[in-house]
């Protein structure tokens, strides 16, 4: 699957990769992230963390890699959801989680608010909005994992939508949307980053 980690070969799924890397080579990127040159980004945005501390997108792939490496002998999986919440003359409060999970034995989250002038008339706008940030993240972070000359490594996407309730009927039109970007997607009950995660910060 799209962002499962091991950590000891790669191979390509289609068009999308499963990153594997020996502990060694992730050691040897972090100590090289000290090097400015890679830390230059531009429209930079920030995450706090679930351990305190204020992020930007080259400090959350390097602490992502860092608790990667605290355990090399696990997989991972790394996913990325929005979740929104009404606030008030119809606008929202949106929410982006980011979550490395440690399978079967924790993770860690970083998470940002995002608040936009538009007004929101209808649940489907705002559902599709809450798809298109966290498309525009999951784009923003493989671009900095780039410049940072990490080895690629792609988002699971968490929409929270499922087939109860009254987003069921927009499954098939966000689940394209993400789809069409290259993007594995997740609904609930699976879309934890963003139905619990996220949703816990709204």
């Amino acid at each position: 699957m799209v962002g499962k980690f091991g950590l000891n070969h790669s191979k390509m799924l289609g068009q999308r990769f499963i990153f594997r890397c020996p502990p060694i080579l992730l050691l040897t990127l972090t100590k090289r992230q000290k090097n400015p040159r890679f830390l230059v980004m531009e429209q930079d945005i920030f995450f706090n963390s679930s351990f305190g501390i204020r992020l930007d997108q080259s400090g959350v792939l390097r602490a992502i890699v860092d608790f990667m490496n605290e355990k090399p002998e696990h997989s991972y999986a790394i996913t990325l959801g929005t979740d929104s919440e009404v606030v008030a003359d119809k606008r929202a409060d949106f929410v982006t989680a980011i979550v490395v999970h440690r399978i079967g034995n924790g993770g860690r989250y970083f998470w940002r608010h995002t608040k936009t002038p538009k007004r929101f008339h209808t649940l489907r706008d705002r559902m599709i909005e809450e798809v298109l940030i966290s498309l525009d993240i999951a784009k923003r972070f493989l671009e900095t994992s780039q410049k940072m000359h990490l080895p690629r490594f792609d988002f699971e996407i968490h929409v929270d939508i499922g087939e109860n309730g009254d987003t069921r009927v927009m499954i098939q039109e966000l689940v394209g949307m993400i789809r069409a970007h290259n993007f594995e997607v997740k609904t609930k009950p699976e879309s934890y980053a963003a139905s619990s995660v996220a949703d816990r910060h709204v």
